[in-house]
Formats: C-alpha cells, sequence, structure tokens
C-alpha cells in the first residue's frame, strides 16, 4: 500500500517547466536523430568529411526535396551546419557534441560506419591549386597539423574565418610570412574552404596564398605544367618532417 501512494504521489507531482523543456528538447533532437534517412545523413557526416544535399540525398535514398527538407530539420536542432562556398552548398556536422551522441548510438547498437573514400583522380588527391591556395591531402593535413601546434585558431561551425596565435606569428615567420602585413591587405586573411577531394577545410585567404607561395618559393613542391596538380619534392617531405613532424 505504501508503495502505491508513493507511486500515485509521484505520477500526479507535475513536472516543472524547466523538466519539462529539457526533456522536451531532448525528445526534439532524438527524433531528427531517429528518422531513418537524417540518421544515415549524419552517420554519413560523421567522419568529419562535407557533402552536398545531391550526396546526402542518396545517401538518406530520398529525393532532392525530400533531402532539402530533412537537412532543414538538422539545422532547426542544431545538429548539422551550412557552409556556402561559391555555388556548392556543404553541410557538415554541428560540432564534436553531436558526433559523440552519435558515435554513443552507433556504439549501443554495435554497427560500424564505412570510410570515406576520395574519387579524385589520383594525380591531383595529394595536393593541387584551388586558385591561389594549395588544396588536396597535404593542404587538408598542413590546416590540421597547424592547428593541433597552436598557431592557428579556428572559429565556431557557422564561422569558418581563422586566426593566428603569437606562436603562429613567430612560426609562420620562420617560414618568411609576415603575418601582420597579410592582415593590411585588402582581402580576407584566413578562412576555411571545403576541399574538393578531401571534404574537409583546408586554408584560404591571404595566409592561404603565402603559404603555397613558399612551398613553391622553396621547391617544397612543384606543379605541373599543363595541369593543377602539385607534386611534393624529396626536400619538401625532409623539411615537413623535420619542421612539423608530417610524412606525406
Amino acid at each position: 500500500m505504501v508503495i502505491g501512494t508513493d507511486m500515485q504521489h509521484v505520477a500526479a507531482t507535475p513536472m516543472s517547466n524547466a523538466e519539462f523543456s529539457s526533456d522536451g528538447a531532448a525528445a526534439a533532437v532524438a527524433a531528427a536523430i531517429g528518422e531513418p534517412a537524417r540518421a544515415r545523413m549524419l552517420y554519413c557526416l560523421l567522419d568529419g568529411h562535407a557533402r552536398t544535399s545531391t550526396e546526402l540525398a542518396i545517401v538518406g535514398e530520398v529525393g532532392a526535396s525530400t533531402a532539402s527538407a530533412h537537412l532543414s530539420r538538422l539545422m532547426e536542432r542544431r545538429l548539422v551546419s551550412l557552409t556556402s562556398q561559391g555555388k556548392h552548398r556543404y553541410y557538415r556536422l554541428a560540432g564534436p557534441a553531436v558526433a559523440r551522441v552519435l558515435e554513443a548510438l552507433s556504439a549501443a547498437a554495435g554497427q560500424d560506419r564505412p570510410e570515406f573514400v576520395p574519387r579524385t583522380p589520383s594525380h591531383l588527391r595529394l595536393a593541387r591549386t584551388c586558385y591561389d591556395h594549395m588544396a588536396g591531402h597535404a593542404a587538408v593535413v598542413l590546416r590540421d597539423r597547424f592547428e593541433q601546434l597552436r598557431w592557428l585558431c579556428a572559429g565556431t561551425p557557422a564561422d569558418d574565418e581563422y586566426d593566428v596565435t603569437s606562436a603562429g606569428r613567430e612560426a609562420f615567420a620562420a617560414f618568411g610570412i609576415d603575418v601582420d602585413a597579410l592582415r593590411a591587405l585588402r582581402r580576407r586573411f584566413a578562412y576555411a574552404c571545403v576541399d574538393w577531394s578531401e571534404r574537409r577545410p583546408h586554408i584560404a585567404g591571404a595566409l592561404g596564398q603565402a603559404l603555397l607561395r613558399v612551398a613553391l618559393e622553396r621547391k617544397w613542391f612543384v606543379q605541373d605544367l599543363d595541369s593543377r596538380a602539385l607534386r611534393i619534392t624529396p626536400a619538401g617531405r625532409r623539411q615537413l618532417r623535420a619542421r612539423l613532424g608530417l610524412d606525406l
């Protein structure tokens, strides 16, 4: 009887506004993830590579208009973010907290995710020019390494601007790059450019241009005469290993 009375009391106790708001928000996020097509889209983005709505429509096994509606719902719940780059629009997970939730759900389900496989022609995959800066696997790895070394500070998922730390200013000066002079130019200093093949960001802007200039002037990379492809030289491999601890 006592147990029954206690249970009745608990059931009759109304939830506070804060509890209802928190639980309701969590339920809304869970519902957004739980729809099969949206779940497939989210798990496709878990590898850290951005994708277009067309690609995500294929992954979600839905039409273009349905994919657009699904992506709007995911953005509304702050599960994905959108980056517009010229005529292209790329979607990615909104942040590491979303990735952790998806990883936990995947672990509970006992499922493994397939790895991202680039479909770029092999001679363009390692390195190439992207207008006036470097793109490809090498450029993405360099961006990652600069952030790991705390030379570069990335913004929020909604902010694609990069900044250089005091340590980074000194490090780039050793490469022959004057960060203050780059900031004074009438162009964006540094920002994320979603890589065509890697679907992860590399560095564009004045800093990206300066990095490419240094790489070519010091013959760490050489450009093919008839394409955008860049080839890393033996000297370049040695310098990147010695200066940055990278093996390309």
